[in-house]
């Protein structure tokens, strides 16, 4: 791997778990001692992080870790339910009904998932991330995959202003297994309803937690 792309690749789990939070000054001297590389790679990695939305320039400051506000809530949530819902239409029309069946089970139990002995809530983030990838998988649309794929690395980061609500979280796996069902049924129409239900669910949490 290129020294580039070691630096984009730590840089951009750094920031989309938080551990470089909003505002944070991304040094191309600091990070070139911390990341071991030269400047030019951490350059190169900062205009990549900066494309995605990841890092924007200030002025005087150099390049930051971008800001994530109620107002980009709001778009990110737009965009969200454009995709997500014509997925959740095509993964019913294209669809293992198997595959679904599974993963509609398991999300029914997903409440198990939640304690506290994993307060990453780890085994519940993967079990919808598998949801995630069986949709993907199912609409067999590169374009629409790589758009769902760059949003989700926003989505990772909104999570924190959530706050972590265990009973928010048990809701949103019955709402992953009505979505999961209803694609398992071959619903178009369903499937993207209960996905209307869960986005909009999702975000007014999000908006009540974050204010």
């Amino acid at each position: 791997m290129r020294a580039s792309e070691r630096a984009y690749v730590t840089l951009r789990s750094d920031i989309i778990n938080w551990r470089l939070t909003p505002g944070t000054v991304l040094g191309e001297v600091e990070l070139s001692e911390r990341l071991g590389v030269s400047r030019t790679p951490i350059r190169e990695a900062l205009a990549k992080l900066t494309a995605e939305g990841l890092t924007e320039p200030q002025s005087g400051r150099g390049v930051v870790v971008s800001e994530i506000s109620l107002d980009h809530l709001d778009e990110l949530f737009e965009l969200r339910t454009a995709l997500e819902c014509k997925a959740a239409e095509l993964a019913a029309q294209r669809r293992n009904p198997d595959v679904f069946l599974d993963l509609h089970e398991k999300l029914t139990h997903a409440g198990e998932l939640i304690t506290v002995q994993d307060p990453a809530r780890t085994d519940y983030y993967e079990l919808a991330g598998e949801l995630d990838s069986a949709v993907d998988a199912a609409v067999g649309n590169h374009y629409l995959n790589l758009a769902l794929k760059n949003l989700r690395v926003h989505l990772v980061r909104v999570r924190r202003l959530g706050k972590d609500n265990p009973a928010r979280l048990r809701d949103a796996a019955r709402e992953h297994a009505a979505i999961a069902l209803a694609i398992a049924n071959g619903n178009p129409t369903v499937a993207s309803a209960a996905t209307t239900v869960h986005l909009d669910n999702s975000l007014r949490h999000l908006l009540s937690t974050s204010s």
